[in-house]
């Protein structure tokens, strides 16, 4: 008997019990909805918060002194890059570098009349294409001048947290270049919502020749953060860039913990995928065993009339099939309008939350993002795992003795 014989008759039993197919169809659909769902999540994440994060906050590349420590925000002029926008300057003339941006880190003490808080001090020079988004998000008093002394800009969560208005003095306490604690009075020129609580939140900002006066450092800076036209090219530039005393980080290296995140998600995206489609398998299972014991009488007379135990097996095998690529094709369309959704609209978060998320470029709404590779792949694997549940049921019908299944009630 010709496959396209048994795909018609196949296709019959399940419009037979019409009510039943279809929720089982919909129940495959659900199970791969929610899968596209997760997947488009967890594609957008890291597209959306990497992009974020070197726009924002890494860059490209990064060079720094071969001794310098971001997480101790060292002032040691051996840790620091010598004569930094010099430096900046020459790295902009190469074809392949968009801009540069010299910055000097460093770690204080932000004080009004009633409270104190920690905080990263960051000394930038205003006028740098890097920092458009610092400029774009002011959002109370006005941006830097490179020229500015005694005036900073203060993130707008830390800002409300402190109780601190454009035009306030407040004091900032560092450490200088020679270990010794230093402290000026300030006056706030604005305030700063970038868009990223975690970014924003403990973040004061200078222009770059008052940080260097403030921390004693002469010329030098902490690093130089550079973007390039072309992402892919930033392996290459390494070898451009590199010089004695002199690191240069790519942005991979930059966001490791973020690249190394997404890699540990993905393991348990996909055994939460698995948990699901073994729901959705479980149900197909169900579903055509019932169909196995209401056409017992059936199946006894088709063995009677000849048909042997792997044509029948293969019969309620393509069933099975049948029901998981019709639940499938109904998943994709309710699946592209749910990722539509999330790529497009998003998922808002609360800023209070994605402010625990400390130094990363994690806005306050989640997007999605399409990533039909595996939406296909997880297509293939419900189908697969539909396929191998419709086997039992399609081997204890294949399995029944024919007079007895004649006398099934």
């Amino acid at each position: 008997m010709a496959i396209t014989k048994f795909l018609t008759i196949a296709y019959r039993n399940l419009i037979r019990n019409r009510r039943r197919t279809i929720l089982t169809a919909l129940v495959v659909a659900l199970g791969l909805v929610v899968a596209m769902s997760f997947s488009a999540l967890l594609e957008g994440m890291l597209v959306t918060m990497l992009a974020d994060n070197i726009r924002v906050n890494t860059g490209h590349l990064q060079i720094r002194n071969v001794n310098y420590e971001v997480d101790k925000a060292s002032l040691l002029y051996q840790d620091l890059l010598q004569d930094g926008e010099t430096l900046a300057t020459q790295i902009e003339d190469l074809a392949e570098v968009q801009s540069t941006a010299p910055v000097l880190w460093n770690g204080g003490l932000l004080s009004t009349s009633q409270e104190s808080l920690g905080v990263e001090i960051v000394g930038i020079n205003p006028d740098d294409a890097f920092h458009a988004p610092i400029r774009a998000g002011i959002t109370a008093g006005e941006y830097l001048k490179p020229d500015d002394r005694g005036r900073i800009l203060v993130g707008q969560r830390l800002a409300k947290e402190m109780g601190i208005t454009v035009g306030q003095r407040v004091s900032v306490a560092a450490r200088d270049a020679n270990g010794q604690g230093q402290e000026n009075i300030f006056t706030v020129a604005g305030l700063v919502d970038t868009g990223f609580p975690g970014i924003d939140q403990n973040r004061v900002i200078l222009p770059l020749a008052q940080a260097q006066s403030f921390s004693g450092v002469g010329n030098r800076v902490s690093g130089i953060i550079v973007m390039l036209h072309n992402q892919e090219d930033a392996t290459k530039m390494v070898a451009k860039m590199q010089g004695p005393e002199i690191q240069v980080l790519t942005w991979e290296d930059l966001n490791s913990l973020l690249l190394q995140s997404w890699e540990v998600g993905i393991v348990y995206y996909y055994v939460l995928y698995g948990i699901v489609f073994l729901v959705v398998a479980a149900l197909i299972a169900n579903t055509l065993l019932m169909s196995v014991f209401e056409r017992a009488r059936e199946i006894g007379i088709l063995a009677s009339l000849g048909m042997n135990r792997g044509r029948i097996l293969l019969l309620f095998l393509l069933e099975g099939i049948i029901l998981g690529l019709l639940g499938i094709v109904v998943g994709w369309v309710l699946g592209l309008g749910a990722v539509s959704y999330l790529t497009f609209v998003g998922i808002p978060i609360p800023a209070e939350t994605v402010s625990l998320v400390e130094g990363f470029a994690f806005g306050t709404t989640m997007y999605g993002g399409f990533a039909p590779d595996q939406f296909v792949i997880l297509s293939l694997m419900l189908l697969a795992i539909v396929a191998l549940v419709s086997l039992y049921p399609a081997w204890y019908a294949a399995r029944m003795e024919p007079v007895e299944a004649l006398h099934a009630v």
